[in-house]
């Protein structure tokens, strides 16, 4: 029998949406830049008012090839954000995507060890999480750490799934991955874009892992978290749930 073809060599771009983060991507997109394989970065600017735009174009020309950037008319919503941004990866011909918040609380520290282990075992979707052991949330005052922890658990309860942390944000997906979930069609924002991904992954049989990670509350600028967001998860994994049983893909 003819052994499989191996795979290509790894090359990663690094999606980082943002939204009035100028005090924090400068830091955040640098210590990415250092990480083996040597990365892309793009940033996806949904207009910010305090100029996070004008930073990030002139990473780009300090990093050309290395740092791109896709400004966005207007704050359209981080899942919005993700689809524009994994679409504009996708065409930069890379095998993997990593997805990162800009706020410094997810580290290059910690992606290294998702790169590591996505070459290592060839995984089709990594996930950064805070619960599961070496896993750990900083900054975070405990009933603010319940809530995620609880709202996590209770997403991965509804659909039937054994994510620890499904509400997060920190990913490393193989790009024949995001293509087969089909991502442009994904309408949810914030928590439910993060849950509903991972979830389509899961359905369609990809082989994932998790990685321990240290999350760090956000030192500079305010949080964009809301009500809204919090509601349409907790709504869409039923829906989620639904479909499956009614045996509808999503």
């Amino acid at each position: 029998m003819t052994a499989p073809a191996p795979d290509p060599p790894m090359t990663l771009v690094v999606v980082i949406p943002t939204y009035n983060e100028r005090e924090n991507i400068d830091q955040q997109v640098c210590e990415v830049l250092a990480l083996d394989p040597p990365p892309q970065v793009l940033i996806v600017d949904d207009a910010s008012p305090d100029g996070t735009g004008d930073v990030a174009d002139r990473l780009a020309a300090d990093h050309p090839g290395r740092v791109h950037v896709l400004h966005r008319a207007g704050k359209e919503g981080l899942g919005r954000a993700y689809v524009d941004g994994f679409r504009r990866a996708l065409e930069l011909g890379t095998t993997h995507i990593a997805q990162m918040d800009a706020d410094l609380s997810h580290s290059a520290a910690d992606l290294q060890k998702m790169i590591d282990v996505a070459r290592n075992t060839r995984a089709e979707l990594v996930l950064g999480s805070r619960y599961i052991p070496g896993g750990k949330t900083v900054g975070w005052p405990w009933p603010r750490k319940l809530i995620s922890r609880l709202g996590g658990a209770y997403a991965g309860f509804v659909v039937g799934v054994p994510v620890r942390d499904f509400t997060g944000g920190f990913k490393l997906w193989r790009r024949e991955t995001l293509e087969d979930i089909e991502v442009e069609t994904v309408r949810a924002d914030g928590y439910g874009f993060q849950i509903e991904t991972t979830y389509r992954a899961l359905q369609l049989g990809k082989t994932w892992r998790q990685v321990p990670i240290t999350f760090h509350d956000r030192v500079a600028g305010a949080s964009k978290l809301s009500r809204s967001v919090v509601f349409e998860a907790a709504v869409m994994v039923w829906q989620l749930r639904i479909r499956n049983i009614l045996g509808k893909r999503w």
